[in-house]
């Protein structure tokens, strides 16, 4: 099978289940744990976006017109509290008003650590497998992604907002209690979460005191003890025994590789 990679699909089944798109067809990826399979980069690459072939890419398979121009490229995405749409510069307002102001979830993930992060309601539980949590929980439902954002920086102060993704896929992990860790942030933030409140309105915000923490179970039968990334650009043919998914990477007896990073990427796989 050969096309562009893209990110893998997942479902959150016990274990979760993977897809990974190539090109217009999927390969199912659970019934491959345990067999060989290889990965061929071809030299070409096309943008995700508008598909045009390029010899760069940026910001995980976009080409430059389209990191420069995209809302979605910007760097607000990463960082929503630095959101300028009421500025009234925001790259594409059509595409801000529809993704940026709708219900947005603030919550906490266990994947190398607990940490606090946000996400569009509609991407649970998906977020959370893209960033390999075994853990989540969420804490707030808000009416913005700003919002969202500056609810995370002030929560950020007192936890990590990043995952370490070598200590995620050794699975070097410790369960943890996140609705008690939620009611101790909460305390400890309490002043800031009232200011923000106050700013917004009480309806901009919802805490949501009653939801359950949820495990994620990925389909690893057996982690790594070291990690080697493999690069596509400076190993274009990669191989091994397919031990298990976890996140966006693939986990070869061989190495690992992030498959969202590689998107556009044009490839041939093979099993």
């Amino acid at each position: 099978m050969q096309g562009p990679l893209k990110k893998m699909h997942t479902r959150l089944n016990d274990p979760v289940q993977y897809d990974l798109p190539i090109g217009d067809q999927g390969i199912a990826l659970n019934p491959l744990i345990g067999k060989p399979i290889k990965l061929k980069y071809t030299g070409q690459m096309f943008c995700v976006h508008c598909n045009r072939s390029v010899k760069k890419s940026f910001n995980q398979g976009y080409c430059y017109p389209c990191f420069i121009s995209l809302a979605q490229c910007d760097m607000c995405i990463l960082k929503p509290e630095t959101c300028h749409y009421a500025a009234g510069t925001c790259r594409e307002p059509d595409w801000g008003r529809a993704f940026c102001f709708q219900p947005h979830i603030v919550y906490l993930a266990n994947s190398s650590g607990i940490k606090v992060g946000i996400t569009r309601q509609t991407q649970i539980p998906t977020r959370w497998i893209d960033q390999g949590a075994s853990q989540a929980l969420p804490i707030f439902k808000v009416q913005s992604r700003y919002l969202a954002g500056s609810i995370e920086v002030v929560i950020a102060r007192h936890i990590s907002d990043k995952t370490s993704w070598q200590q995620m896929l050794k699975n070097q992990i410790e369960s943890i209690d996140l609705a008690a860790k939620r009611d101790e942030l909460v305390g400890i933030c309490d002043m800031e979460l009232a200011e923000i409140t106050q700013r917004f309105g009480q309806p901009a915000i919802e805490f949501l005191a009653n939801e359950q923490s949820v495990d994620i179970h990925f389909p690893v039968d057996k982690y790594p003890l070291k990690i080697k990334s493999f690069n596509l650009d400076k190993n274009p043919e990669i191989s091994g025994i397919l031990h298990g998914i976890k996140g966006q990477y693939l986990l070869l007896d061989t190495g690992v590789i992030n498959i969202r990073k590689f998107s556009g990427y044009e490839v041939e796989f093979s099993t």
